[in-house]
């Protein structure tokens, strides 16, 4: 069983800057892709960021040039680094770990952390 926890959420002004935090219980460069998901109330889960194996990132249009993913190997731990950020990006973060198999997908996830920026 896979277990992640995520830390470093809390309350931030807009325009301030968090790091999250996700450390898993296997070794992270077993993971296919690891990612980073939020929940604002009343909506749908977004993805908001994601590495590969490979080191390939993606993020969504809205974080582009604001949020950084990464990871360190060493510490089976993926970051996401937060800039600039704005009331629109309050919500759960959550971290998010997925295995692909010839013939299946499995994802797992945390538990979830709670970044809240104030205007």
């Amino acid at each position: 069983q896979v277990q992640l926890v995520e830390s470093g959420g809390g309350l931030v002004q807009a325009g301030g800057s968090l790091r999250l935090s996700c450390a898993a219980s296997v070794r992270i460069f077993s993971i296919n892709r690891a990612a980073w998901y939020r929940q604002a109330q009343g909506k749908q889960r977004e993805l908001v960021a994601g590495i590969t194996s490979g080191g390939s990132t993606d993020y969504a249009d809205s974080v582009k040039g604001r949020f950084t993913i990464s990871r360190d190997n060493a510490k089976n731990t993926v970051y996401l680094q937060m800039y600039g950020l704005k009331p629109e990006d309050t919500g759960v973060y959550y971290c998010n770990a997925r295995f692909l198999t010839t013939w299946s997908t499995n994802d797992y996830w945390g538990q979830g952390t709670q970044v809240t920026v104030s205007s």
